[in-house]
């Protein structure tokens, strides 16, 4: 019976082999090294686990691949811009720009987002609007996007397919020295998910290895009162390290919207004017401020909400005092929360040298 058993297996493969046009390069057996994601111990002690997609295994050789490609120019069509062009690491991966410029000189109408900690952005919504699901998918559109990258994916493929460096790259990372564009944002998709920040002050200070001063232990206080300054409804608080609650919010910036943000793709106007809650880690690094980047300093960003908050159909409820235009806090309070604000940024995440080009 094992014999004939034998006999059979060996019979379908030659009968497999013989049936398949693709070469039989593309069958070569490999073996990506598994590289898991470093997750802080905060991290696990307070969210849950990540979200990592069962078809993109994070690996050593499609992490490379994907940092590679993410600073590579050869994705946009002139061969000028990377994906780093406009997310920097010294800037957290955004832009110090208001808008960033793509290759014909065209400037957006949004300030580029800060890239880090995207394995836990649960509801995989991304772009300020929440155009787009899922990593992967995130990192198809600003290759074909006319005032960005202004490219074609099939003009990427070409480029790549045609290298001396990247089939093989993608040989070892995937299995096939035959490149797609789902293939390339599954590489970039992975090393986009090792962007982790959780070495800021206020985390060493959760994990018992450092010290608030008075004025950041006040700055707290004002960030968790909701007489003062009630940020953490969308911000979250210290058991949510990712300062975020990744939901989408009308925060009081102005009465009528020329950018329906959310309410563009959902196509409900009681959407319109909400943006996604960016995280307020690395503040310290990610100016300026807000979805269309019109405010430079932290300082205008507490203004806002303490005294500059415009009502209109759709503000949040959680702007409870816009009628009053906003908290009002006292001078001392505004620098203090300032002051805690910026214990969120860390320096090791944007000197981390397996961010760097």
């Amino acid at each position: 019976m094992r014999s004939k058993f034998l006999y059979i297996s060996c019979l379908i493969g030659l009968i497999y082999t013989s049936c398949t046009n693709e070469p039989a390069d593309n069958y070569v057996s490999y073996s990506p090294t598994p590289q898991p994601l470093n997750i802080p111990p905060l991290f696990e002690e307070n969210i849950i686990a990540p979200v990592l997609p069962i078809d993109n295994p994070q690996t050593v050789e499609g992490i490379a691949l994907g940092k590679k490609l993410f600073f590579d120019p050869i994705l946009s069509a002139d061969n000028t811009q990377a994906c780093a062009s406009c997310h920097a690491p010294q800037n957290a991966f955004t832009d110090s720009a208001r808008f960033s410029i793509g290759i014909d000189g065209i400037a957006g109408n949004r300030n580029s987002m800060p890239l880090f900690n995207m394995a836990w952005n649960y509801d995989e919504l991304f772009f300020w609007d929440g155009r787009v699901f899922s990593l992967e998918h995130q990192a198809i559109e600003p290759v074909t996007n006319p005032i960005e990258m202004h490219n074609t994916w099939e003009v990427v493929v070409s480029r790549l397919q045609q290298s001396n460096e990247y089939p093989e790259l993608f040989q070892a990372a995937f299995g096939n020295q035959t490149i797609t564009k789902e293939l390339a944002t599954k590489a970039i998709a992975q090393f986009e998910r090792t962007l982790i920040s959780a070495n800021s002050k206020f985390d060493r200070y959760l994990l018992g290895e450092a010290t608030l001063t008075p004025e950041e232990q006040n700055g707290l206080n004002v960030f968790m009162d909701e007489t003062r300054g009630d940020c953490f409804h969308c911000h979250g608080n210290p058991n949510n390290p990712l300062w975020t609650d990744n939901i989408f919010h009308n925060n009081g910036l102005d009465a009528t919207f020329t950018d329906l943000g959310l309410g563009e793709i959902s196509g409900d106007p009681t959407d319109n004017g909400k943006f996604k809650s960016p995280s307020l880690r690395n503040l310290a690094f990610t100016a300026p401020y807000m979805h269309d980047g019109r405010f430079n300093t932290l300082d205008e960003v507490i203004n806002h909400y303490s005294e500059g908050l415009v009502d209109s159909p759709t503000i949040d409820p959680l702007m409870k005092k816009v009628d009053e235009g906003g908290v009002h806090l006292t001078p001392q309070d505004k620098s203090d929360l300032k002051a805690f604000l910026l214990t969120l940024s860390d320096p090791s995440f944007i000197n981390n040298p397996d961010f760097q080009n």
